[in-house]
């Protein structure tokens, strides 16, 4: 072979697209991990169906009815950047329905409640993609580790919107709660008599507490709705009494005066101005107050404002203060103006899931440029704010309901709850900043023992939940009682014998009887044994040996059944 002739390897015949290649070297010597960052990212993108965009007019070209395929693709494309909905992630650490949802004003920790009475904390900053998971579930009622401790559903849990340090928490309970970011209760409001009729004269709620929110200028005060038909605005500094009291007199007739309160919304103008404070009522009424007071009695108020006996659970106010979106249990989403507050200006058809999940809510987009909210069927309904018509429709959870949403300004994130127990965050990684965005753009975690809960110590408590075994307590999952032999069920449970040495064994108890002085008061009756010695007292007394001889006889007077017995009876004045 000549030098001039170069040499040719051959390469295995394979297709380009043979699946043998992915195993094939490529190139040789150590090779350096690095994660393909737009990759990762591409896998989390949304593959639906095509949404549903604005609906289109009847009275188009013909020309328009000629558009090529591109056209079509294109403005599909444009519908999708126009919201931040083209990639999501997924977080499962709920057992059942997410009701409630709330993010930070940074944007960096997301909390999550759920009707399996528990509430999530999930820190955004570091999540990777291979470790979605909540850093603490915490229970707010539950203050110790019993069967018997009380647990409620949560229904509502907001963080602070001027101070991301504490979120306000809300369970089927009559008292409210303010925990910390981090899970630990800070403030536990009083709860009132509940014997009083005059709830003026309650320092607290009597009953179930529904919803809550906080003051839109004040990071100290936040206000909760409860089933006693009032309004409890708190200093979360003062958890003794509230320090305002909006009760609301239900004119529906066979209601004695009292309704529920089912939804409250609290908002100031960001153009400056006085703040709203409005609140829907089981009885279908829509009360508006002046957020700065007196409270007293109500601004406006609006009679069967959705169908009576029905449960309105979401409420929101514009950025401006002057518009109010209600969604009803009567599958109606209506818009109030606050300064005609009297009849609505638009109102929609929409399914209600009240009826399930009665935390249904709506929101306001950023700026209030769109209306979102959830539906029985899954999907995420992104509304005008003008007219209620469905701009964008895109499912999230086919199926089942959506409950929650929310849509974070700062990070340009949505946020969803559904009664599947997931929780969906939906971005853009062109519009949306940190959050989601840099969850999916980090390197996954190599899997390690940590990894895995089952097997992770709980910091807070200080030991492993699975390694302290309760007695008599069942722990879940694992297999309790005894075998044929007598040993437990259960590997980590230590068997332990019928007889132990100082119990039944004969010879153990003759060893401790004759070696052990007054061993044998232990099995013997005090009673027995003191009227063992009742004759011997009688006739030979100890202490009273003295007086026998000189104990004086006792006499007593004679009576005679002609006598009276007793002295005469004075007569009665007529």
């Amino acid at each position: 072979m000549s030098d001039d002739e170069d040499v040719q390897v051959e390469g295995p015949a394979l297709a380009e697209d043979d699946p043998m290649r992915a195993f094939l070297p490529t190139s040789f010597g150590k090779k350096h991990k690095e994660t393909d960052i737009a990759a990762q990212i591409d896998r989390s993108k949304r593959t639906v169906e095509p949404p549903v965009g604005k609906p289109k007019s009847q009275d188009s070209d013909s020309d328009d009815a000629n558009d090529s395929d591109n056209d079509n693709d294109s403005d599909e494309s444009d519908e999708e950047d126009e919201y931040p909905t083209s990639h999501e992630m997924v977080i499962k650490t709920h057992d059942r329905a997410v009701t409630s949802l709330s993010l930070d004003p940074a944007g960096s920790r997301l909390i999550s409640g759920s009707i399996d009475c528990t509430v999530k904390l999930h820190d955004l900053s570091s999540l990777t993609p291979t470790t979605i998971r909540a850093f603490r579930s915490v229970d707010p009622y539950e203050t110790k580790q019993s069967a018997n401790s009380e647990s409620h559903p949560v229904h509502h849990v907001q963080f602070n919107p001027l101070a991301g340090s504490v979120f306000l928490c809300i369970s089927a309970h009559p008292q409210a709660k303010i925990l910390s970011r981090d899970g630990d209760i800070i403030t536990e409001f009083v709860k009132g008599d509940m014997y009083l009729r005059d709830m003026n004269n309650t320092k607290g709620h009597v009953s179930e507490v529904t919803t809550g929110t906080w003051h839109p200028t004040d990071k100290n005060v936040c206000v909760t709705a409860g089933t006693d038909s009032t309004l409890r605005i708190w200093d979360i500094n003062n958890k003794r009494s509230q320090k305002e009291v909006l009760v609301f007199k239900s004119k529906a007739a066979g209601a004695a005066g009292r309704t529920r309160m089912t939804a409250v919304a609290w908002a100031t103008p960001v153009q400056g101005g006085n703040n709203v404070l409005v609140s829907a009522a089981l009885d279908g009424s829509l009360v508006m107050w002046g957020g700065s007071g007196p409270f007293t009695r109500p601004a406006g108020e609006i009679r069967e404002a959705h169908k009576p006996n029905t449960w309105t659970g979401g409420i929101d106010i514009s950025s401006d203060g002057r518009m109010v979106v209600t969604r009803g249990g009567d599958n109606l989403i209506k818009l109030w103006d606050t300064r005609k507050f009297k009849q609505p200006l638009v109102s929609v058809e929409h399914p209600s899931t009240s009826d399930h999940y009665p935390t249904t809510n709506i929101k306001y987009g950023p700026n209030s440029t769109s209306i979102i909210t959830g539906s029985a069927t899954g999907h995420l309904h992104i509304l005008n704010p003008g007219n209620l018509r469905p701009e964008y429709i895109t499912p999230v959870t086919p199926g089942s309901p959506v409950i929650t949403v929310d849509w974070h300004p700062k990070i340009n994130q949505i946020i969803t709850g559904s009664a599947n127990a997931e929780t969906h965050i939906l971005y853009n990684p062109t519009m949306s900043t940190r959050g989601a965005v840099d969850v999916m753009s980090r390197a996954p975690k190599r899997r390690h023992v940590d990894d895995n809960p089952e097997f992770t110590t709980d910091i807070s408590l200080g030991l492993s939940g699975d390694s302290i075994v309760t007695p008599g307590g069942a722990l879940p999952g694992k297999k309790t009682g005894l075998t044929a032999s007598g040993k437990s069920r259960d590997p980590r449970r230590p068997h332990v014998p019928q007889q132990t040495p100082f119990m039944r064994s004969q010879p153990d108890e003759k060893h401790i009887s004759e070696n052990i002085p007054l061993s044998k008061m232990l099995h013997e009756d005090p009673r027995e044994a003191l009227l063992k010695y009742a004759d011997l007292a009688k006739k030979d007394p100890m202490f009273t040996k003295a007086w026998k001889s000189t104990q004086p006889v006792t006499q007593y007077a004679d009576v005679s059944d002609e006598e009276d017995d007793g002295p005469d009876k004075k007569k009665v004045k007529r």
